[in-house]
């Protein structure tokens, strides 16, 4: 899953059993007993590292729950993916600014509108992703009706 905070992703997981599911947020959350304490982030994704290893290397679903804005983090999911011998589907969550942004302050945990804005920025479009070597792309305003960004 590819979005900033607030477009939906962890919604959209909930979906789908709870095993298939890695998240920052939650190992953050294990490792501080704060998920936005962005300090634990480093640990957060040696453990995400280590349940992906462990379920990609028998065949089982994976859906990372994570920003997943910044190309070097998408690289290095790619990566793994290639080294189980595994396809990777994105779903980018290109739902418009002004959504994402209202869907944020109504949630328990506000992210700063200016981080909304940035990771909004930085998203890719699904040409990048295929390029990066994404094997299927679903873009979630195709799903809502909303339009993409």
């Amino acid at each position: 899953m590819i979005g900033p905070p607030g477009c939906g992703k962890s919604t959209f997981a909930g979906r789908y059993p709870a095993s298939w599911r890695v998240c920052l947020d939650e190992y953050r959350l294990a490792a501080t007993d704060d998920m936005t304490d962005q300090s634990a982030t480093p640990v957060a994704a040696r453990i995400q590292e280590l349940l992906l290893d462990a379920r990609l290397s028998r065949s089982l679903p994976v859906l990372v729950d994570a920003t997943n804005v910044f190309a070097h983090v998408r690289a290095g999911l790619l990566a793994r993916a290639r080294y189980w011998q595994r396809p990777v589907v994105g779903v980018l969550f290109d739902l418009p600014l002004k959504t994402v942004e209202d869907r944020n302050m109504s949630r328990d945990r506000v992210v700063p509108p200016h981080i909304v804005r940035e990771y909004h920025r930085l998203l890719p479009t699904p040409g990048q992703l295929l390029n990066e070597g994404f094997a299927t792309v679903y873009s979630a305003s195709e799903f809502t009706g909303q339009g993409a960004v």
